[in-house]
């Protein structure tokens, strides 16, 4: 039914861009230079990176009755995501992030709204057992999702789909919730630097580290360490590099790329993912990664 079925975040980004992004309270003004209203959410621009690929792929999350809930699930849907399964919740606002962007770095403020009710019961059986990859985004994120998570991976597993997990950032310091105990039934574990000096990872096949513009690294539990370089882009916004690279390790894994081809796949989206503001606006064809490999 589908290569890819991604669960996760479903929230819009409000990316705002000038000189002096500093709130001052006392009913001070500023003007910037400017604003847009995109997708945001790791996982959703996982899952719109993954069509822009040519990835057979549907995404469930929740969003609220409302017009971001609207926006969102209009505009995956416009990029070729398969967004039928995903709950409306009318008794809480869909999540959003309100972004600062300034010289390659955000400052955010996100808030939760309906992210963390998701639950296991929610995602279509369908879903699960009919697509080759099932991938999870922004774990810490998913607290109704995360108690009934074991069961959706054993289900997928059990239809033959490989797992994938990236965990962003735990708000929380803490660095559990849970992840290190499912690791051991998880094929991929993305990270980046920080997460992954945070997360025992000990029990899991494959850790993969991506390190911005440097590149990224794969540790196979056991095995040997595979490095490969970044590449070299007029970046205007890094804004979901690292889910655009996501996208395109998990299309090079599914299309029958070794574990280096992979990686430099990946590293190609999440670079070229970074020509113009927003998560999603710049994520590449196949055609434009392959010209950049």
């Amino acid at each position: 039914m589908h290569d890819l079925l991604v669960l996760g975040d479903c929230n819009p980004d409000l990316l705002i861009t000038g000189d002096d992004l500093a709130f001052e309270f006392g009913q001070r003004e500023k003007l910037v230079s400017g604003m847009l209203l995109t997708i945001g959410g790791s996982a959703s621009i996982t899952a719109c990176g993954a069509a822009r690929l040519g990835l057979r792929t549907a995404f469930v999350g929740v969003v609220g009755d409302d017009e971001f809930g609207r926006f969102m699930l209009d505009e995956m849907r416009a990029l070729g995501v398969d967004v039928s399964g995903c709950p409306v919740d009318p008794s809480a606002p869909t999540g959003m992030t309100v972004a600062a962007v300034r010289d390659g770095d955000r400052a955010m403020l996100t808030l939760p709204g309906t992210i963390a009710s998701l639950s296991a019961g929610q995602v279509p059986a369908e879903l699960v057992t009919g697509a080759r990859h099932l991938h999870v985004g922004s774990y810490y994120l998913l607290d109704g999702l995360r108690p009934g998570l074991p069961g959706l991976i054993a289900a997928a597993r059990a239809a033959g789909a490989t797992i994938s997990v990236d965990p962003q950032e735990d708000t929380t310091g803490a660095w559990d919730g849970g992840l290190p105990a499912l690791l051991a039934d998880v094929d991929v574990l993305f990270a980046n630097e920080q997460e992954a000096a945070g997360i025992d990872v000990d029990a899991c096949p494959l850790v993969v580290v991506k390190r911005g513009p440097d590149g990224a690294t794969a540790r196979p539990h056991g095995g040997t360490e595979v490095d490969v370089g970044g590449f070299a882009v007029d970046a205007v916004d890094a804004t979901g590099a690292g889910d655009s690279f996501d996208a395109g390790f998990l299309a090079g894994r599914l299309t029958g790329l070794d574990l280096e081809a992979a990686l430099r796949l990946g590293c190609a989206c999440g670079a070229l993912s970074t020509r113009r503001l927003g998560g999603t606006t710049a994520q590449p064809t196949m055609d434009e990664a392959r010209a950049l490999l």
